[in-house]
């Protein structure tokens, strides 16, 4: 039965000579839904629509290039004998750290240049990041990447899966942990937790964002170790599970400190916009 399994096509169609995968459709995906809840976010805090277009026209490539390049480094010995194959991102090979990195740092230059609130900015923009996360998390599954190791299909078959999912699983002969799915379904509840804590909890300015990089940073950390192509700080270091350590601490001290030196003293307000710039 198993010879009988065929993998899902990449290549979503074809426009002439031009292929369009589905792992580019699914991030355009995650992206394009993830704008349109900031723009209704920064029309309820009374932020212009068009600033996160100004924006993403910014980010977006930004991230594209910083998360290859992050992805590259750690990969050189492949890529140093196929430099041709640097380029080809949509075969997968982005890492998700090296995207917040150049977005972060765009968004931060970004809100100096328009004096905004650089903390206001990544707040809005905190559940429609660890959304887009977890729609983007599917064309590692469509590309069979991103997995853990080997398993039975009838461990597969235990955890309730679809079929789908399960022969998607089935690579080379052999079924492995669908790692995609265990952080897609973390990220999907921590944008449902994001957008509880934005509506019922009186936040400060900044802990949503900071709050986004706690939760995903734990959920990254626990899915990393059962993964089977980890980029590696050592040969006993996962890069990802000390980014997400060094995150975790990071963004606590930052919580903390904010509040302590009076910096994050005032919560968002859409009836009277009370807003600082700090």
């Amino acid at each position: 039965m198993n010879q009988n399994i065929t993998p899902i096509d990449p290549i979503a169609f074809q426009l002439g000579p031009f292929q369009v995968h589905w792992y580019g459709v699914i991030i355009g995906l995650g992206i394009a839904l993830g704008l349109y809840l900031v723009i209704q976010e920064s029309k309820r805090l009374g932020l212009h629509p068009d600033t996160f277009v100004d924006l993403l026209v910014w980010a977006i490539p930004i991230a594209i290039i910083s998360a290859r390049i992050y992805y590259v480094i750690f990969e050189w010995d492949y890529y140093a004998q196929n430099p041709g194959d640097i380029i080809k991102v949509w075969n997968g090979g982005i890492a998700i750290h090296g995207a917040l990195i150049g977005s972060v740092a765009t968004t931060f230059v970004f809100a100096k240049i328009k004096g905004i609130s650089f903390w206001k900015l990544t707040d809005i923009a905190a559940p429609s990041i660890i959304l887009g996360q977890a729609i983007g998390r599917w064309g590692n599954f469509i590309n069979q990447e991103a997995h853990g190791g080997e398993v039975t299909r009838a461990f597969l078959e235990n955890l309730m899966l679809p079929k789908f999912i399960i022969d998607q699983m089935y690579i080379n002969g052999t079924y492995y942990h669908p790692t995609f799915l265990y952080e897609s379904l973390w990220n999907i509840a921590g944008f449902i937790l994001l957008l509880i804590i934005r509506r019922k909890v009186n936040i400060r300015r900044g802990e949503l964002f900071l709050s986004y990089v706690i939760w995903y940073s734990i959920g990254r950390f626990f899915v990393e170790g059962l993964r089977t192509d980890s980029l590696m700080l050592t040969e006993y270091l996962r890069m990802a599970q000390v980014i997400s350590i060094v995150l975790i601490v990071m963004a606590i001290a930052i919580m903390v400190y904010r509040r302590i030196s009076g910096h994050a003293r005032y919560a968002y307000d859409e009836q009277t916009n009370q807003n600082v710039n700090a």
